[in-house]
C-alpha cells in the first residue's frame, strides 16, 4: 500500500517545528528516523494530514557528558550513541542497548528520540530509560519547557505524556554509581526481531558485598516497559548468591502482565522472564564485585 496522502513540512529549526505543530496539532506528525513510522504511514496505520519532518534540525542531534550524566538529543542516531566514546565511558549500558536495536541499517536511520516517543512495549530504549531513571526534557509550541521522569513519560501501549503541540528534545541518563554493576539481555526469535522478553538490570554492592541498590526493568511483558518492584525489594539488602537471586527472579511474575501472541505464549513470556531476570541479576552483581 501507499501512504495516505499529506502536506510535507520541513523546518530547519526548533521554533519552525514548533510554529508547525501548533498551527496543526493532532492533525500532523513528526518524523525523525522513520523506521516506524513510515511502515505505519504505508500501511495507513497512521494516516495524518501533515508531516513535519525533523531530519534537517541539527539542534536536536548531539552528546554530550553533563552534570553526571549523558545528555542526548532526540535526533541522535542510535548508531551514533553505539560509537559515542563519550557515552561508552560514561554510561556502558546504553550502547550495550542500542546493539540491540535491530540492524546496522536500521540503527543508522533510526533516532533516540524517535522510538522512545514511539514507546513500542518490545523496545530496547524505554525499559532502559526505566531503570535509569532517565529525564524527558519536552519542548511545547510556546517555547517553554517541562520535564518528565520516565516513570511518567511512558503511559502505556505506543502512548506517552507528549501532547499534540509538543515534542521530545532532549533524553538524559544518569550515570550509575561507582561500585554498580549492570546487565542487559533479552530473547528474540531470530537476532534484529524485536524481542520476545527483556531485561535491564543494575546491581549495586557495599562493602560487606550486600546489595545497596537493585533495579530491574523489563520489556515486552506489559503495555509499555516496566520496573519490577518485587524482584528488586527481594534482593535488597540481601547477599546476591544463587539462592536469593533465584528468590528475587521469582517475584517477577507479579509485577508483569504479558501478552500472549503468535509469537509466544503468556506462560513462555513469564518463563523467560524469570529466567533472564536471573541471568541478568547474576551478571550485574559479577560486574559489582
Amino acid at each position: 500500500m501507499k501512504p495516505a496522502q499529506f502536506d510535507y513540512y520541513a523546518p530547519t529549526s526548533v521554533g519552525e517545528a514548533c510554529s508547525l505543530l501548533a498551527r496543526y496539532g493532532s492533525d500532523a506528525k513528526l518524523l525523525a528516523g522513520g523506521q516506524s513510522l513510515v511502515p505505519l504511514l504505508s500501511l495507513r496505520l497512521a494516516q495524518p494530514t501533515v508531516l513535519i519532518d525533523l531530519n534537517g534540525v541539527p539542534e536536536l542531534a548531539y552528546i554530550r557528558a553533563d552534570d553526571g550524566g549523558v545528555a542526548i538529543g532526540a535526533m541522535t542516531r542510535q548508531r551514533a550513541v553505539e560509537h559515542s566514546s563519550i557515552v561508552r565511558e560514561q554510561c556502558p549500558i546504553l550502547p550495550a542497548a542500542v546493539e540491540w536495536i535491530g540492524h546496522p541499517q536500521i540503527r543508522n536511520r533510526g533516532t533516540m528520540g524517535g522510538s522512545l516517543v514511539h514507546s513500542d512495549p518490545a523496545s530496547e530504549l524505554p525499559a532502559l530509560a526505566q531503570m535509569l531513571d532517565a529525564t524527558f526534557t519536552i519542548t511545547q509550541t510556546s517555547g517553554s519547557k517541562r520535564t518528565l521522569k520516565a516513570d511518567k513519560f511512558f503511559v502505556t501501549y505506543l502512548t506517552t505524556a507528549l501532547e499534540p503541540d509538543e515534542l521530545l528534545s532532549e533524553v538524559y541518563f544518569p550515570v550509575l554509581p561507582a561500585g554498580t554493576g549492570w546487565s542487559f539481555v533479552e530473547v528474540a526469535r531470530r537476532h534484529g526481531d524485536f524481542a520476545l522478553v527483556g531485561v535491564a538490570a543494575a546491581v549495586a554492592l557495599d562493602d560487606s558485598g550486600v546489595c545497596s541498590n537493585v533495579r530491574v526493568a523489563l520489556f515486552g511483558v506489559a503495555p509499555t516497559a516496566t520496573r519490577s518492584p518485587g524482584a528488586e525489594q527481594a534482593l535488597l539488602h540481601q547477599k546476591p548468591d544463587e539462592q536469593t537471586i533465584a528468590a528475587a527472579a521469582s517475584e517477577v511474575v507479579k509485577d508483569i502482565d504479558p501478552p500472549g501472541d503468535v509469537h509466544a505464549s503468556i506462560a513462555y513470556r513469564k518463563y523467560v522472564a524469570t529466567n533472564l531476570v536471573r541471568r541478568a541479576l547474576t551478571e550485574a552483581a559479577q560486574r559489582a564485585r
